[in-house]
């Protein structure tokens, strides 16, 4: 999914207006990605960060993380020169950014623009009981609709004075019913 940039833009001033940083070199490099689109271009925002081939993981100063990490094939770095100089110097390479930061899953922008990590798919995570009883919701969400749908057949046949119909539907919801 393309995230558009404007909207990855809005984020990042959202976070630096908003959010405080242990480290004011979090600001900078922020503040460098917002200002450089065609770099902004080639971030996208994930959950796991590190499990990328190129991620880099920043966290508001109330949050107990480090405050920036960058991940490259599996190697840490947490100078912040180093990272701003890998972002730099690799602007054409993708870049997975994870924030921390209070309440982050219920701001609207994040999640707007936040997206599935390649390396670390979210539906891996999720348990077979969990997709089970998803499934099951969806088959009582449908059978409900179904069931709604055929009242509102019955009704209408009724108002047609189409005896036939009336019987026919009434027998199939009550089908349904005893299932």
């Amino acid at each position: 999914m393309d995230i558009n940039v404007a909207d990855k833009k809005n984020f990042l001033v959202w976070l630096v207006n908003n959010i405080s940083f242990s480290k004011r070199e979090i600001i900078w490099i922020l503040n460098y990605l917002i200002n450089h689109e065609v770099i902004l271009n080639n971030v996208t925002f994930v959950e796991q960060a590190e499990k990328t081939e190129r991620g880099i993981q920043i966290a508001s100063s109330e949050m107990e993380e480090e405050p920036i990490v960058l991940f490259i094939k599996g190697k840490m770095f947490t100078d912040t020169d180093q990272i701003f100089h890998e972002i730099r110097m690799n602007w054409k390479d993708t870049l997975y950014l994870e924030c921390f930061f209070s309440e982050a899953f219920q701001n609207a922008e994040y999640l707007s623009i936040l997206e599935d990590n390649p390396f670390a798919p979210w539906k891996d995570n999720v348990s077979e009981e969990t997709v089970q009883e998803i499934e099951a919701y969806f088959e009582r969400e449908e059978q409900l609709a179904r069931m709604n749908l055929l009242r509102n057949q019955i009704d209408r046949s009724l108002e047609d004075g189409d005896y036939e119909s009336f019987l026919e539907l009434s027998d199939e919801l009550n089908r349904m019913k005893t299932r």
